[in-house]
């Protein structure tokens, strides 16, 4: 299969998400990131799931799989919209805010306008109802999970239903013009990047959230029991990093029931994602050929055990639907034959962490030498500490192999591991925003079997140094990677 458009020509990408940028918004600096991007010679902006998160933060265990986080919205946007008052629309908290929008969009908004909400809410009802349903009982509901609501509502029996759909009308529609909000700011500001030559990389999870709207709306697909626990929960067995591996606790997929349904769920699901980005990473790609499976009633992942995947058949069934499959294949960790074999059947770009690149001899497959042209090449990922923070925290064995690989050279790190990372054949390297400020371990995004301290990282203007881009555009230049 010949590979998506996108990896027709060398590219290079920053990682930075959303909630990163200084306003934490898709207003005015995600608008300047793309200038910034745009004056560094990058043509790639990844970032991580969009979704709702829980009160965690993690953009991995969303609410739902299909919804932007209404988090994201920005406030100072909405209030240049014709129908909005900008002195009265902000209020003390978001709900609050949204319901005062929202009225005064029914009051003033124009035909256009209520045509366009209108017609979002049709287009995306495929899920957009369930969610909205979902977010509404569960604030009702104290934000308790779904599994633990009154039976009527876990179960979604059909008077139940329909009382919250009479009664909360209104504030199921507040919830949709949130989305619509969210989804309007987005579309524009794709349509910038993509305007300046500009693609947008996002992050699909494998696995969706036991407490989310997905899982409450299909639980027949998931492997619960008939009061919504989890029977079967998802992980990865122990390794060199973990004697006790890891349990995530997301309910896996009843695979027969997809099949039974020709992958509609996943079909859904992927139209979505396409709407949203130009190219998307598929978290624990793995699992698609066989995924750890650990009886929900095991405190740790020990006791679990490979269990097959139909990905050949779900794949070969969303190339039918969507033609080319822009995706890219999250490999890492140990990785069988099999899944290689899925992943290049479908022409899918792997990914090489330059981090993990240092440890063996010659043949460890990150090391740029070893690095082949369907595949991403990155310094570090949301998982890793930044490369400055890597670099001060590892052996003088590491550090001194290194030096030996990297050769003598005029650069500090992180600029030695991006120079190389730039170089590689892979036709897309990707470096964290971090890197390319040159920020030590404080500033990582995330710590992985942690629950705490993590997801919140923020850059500020004031640490990108006007010769920045200007640098990284002279080392994009000289690898090949603008255009």
């Amino acid at each position: 299969m010949k590979q998506a458009a996108v990896f027709q020509q060398r590219r290079a990408g920053v990682l930075l998400h959303i909630s990163s940028l200084p306003s934490a918004n898709l207003g005015p600096d995600a608008y300047k990131f793309i200038d910034f991007l745009h004056e560094s010679g990058v043509t790639v902006w990844q970032m991580l799931p969009l979704g709702p998160t829980h009160a965690d933060g993690s953009p991995y265990q969303c609410l739902s799989a299909h919804a932007g986080n209404p988090a994201l919205v920005c406030w100072d946007t909405v209030k240049l919209e014709p129908w909005a008052d900008p002195k009265t629309i902000i209020d003390a908290t978001f709900l609050t805010t949204l319901v005062k929008a929202f009225r005064q969009f029914s009051a003033k908004a124009s035909d256009e306008d209520k045509h366009a909400f209108s017609n979002f809410c049709k287009r995306e009802e495929y899920w957009l109802d369930d969610y909205v349903l979902f977010r509404e009982i569960r604030h009702l509901n104290h934000t308790t999970a779904w599994y633990d609501w009154p039976e009527s509502l876990r179960n979604r029996q059909k008077t139940a239903i329909q009382k919250i759909r009479h009664d909360r009308k209104e504030a199921l529609d507040i919830r949709r013009f949130g989305q619509f909000l969210f989804f309007k700011q987005w579309q524009s500001l794709k349509s910038y990047a993509n305007e300046r030559g500009i693609v947008l990389f996002g992050d699909m999870p494998i696995f969706v959230a036991h407490d989310s709207a997905d899982v409450w709306a299909n639980p027949s697909l998931f492997t619960l029991d008939s009061a919504g626990q989890a029977e079967k929960v998802a992980g990865v067995p122990p390794d060199y990093f973990s004697s006790t591996g890891q349990r995530w606790g997301n309910p896996l997929y009843r695979w027969d029931k997809h099949i039974e349904q020709d992958f509609l769920w996943w079909q859904q699901r992927m139209q979505t994602q396409l709407a949203l980005f130009d190219l998307i990473r598929i978290d624990h790609f793995r699992g698609f050929e066989a995924c750890w499976e650990i009886p929900a009633s095991c405190e740790t992942a020990i006791d679990g055990q490979w269990v097959k995947a139909p990905g050949d058949a779900l794949f070969d069934r969303l190339k039918n639907a969507f033609g080319e499959l822009p995706l890219v294949a999250e490999d890492l960790g140990i990785i069988t034959d099999e899944v290689t074999a899925l992943r290049e059947k479908y022409a899918m770009p792997g990914m090489k962490i330059l981090q993990f690149a240092f440890g063996d001899d010659a043949n460890n497959p990150y090391l740029p030498h070893n690095h082949t042209i369907d595949s991403v090449s990155y310094t570090g990922t949301h998982d890793n500490n930044t490369t400055l923070g890597w670099f001060g925290e590892i052996n003088d064995y590491t550090r001194s192999r290194v030096h030996d690989y990297l050769g003598q050279t005029d650069d500090q790190m992180p600029w030695q591991l991006i120079r190389v990372c730039l170089a590689t054949v892979s036709k897309l390297a990707v470096i964290p925003m971090q890197d390319v400020l040159a920020l030590d371990g404080e500033h990582r995004m995330n710590i992985p079997g942690t629950t705490e301290g993590n997801w919140s990282w923020r850059f500020d203007w004031d640490m990108v140094d006007e010769s920045s881009a200007q640098r990284f555009r002279k080392l994009n230049e000289l690898y090949g990677r603008t255009h």
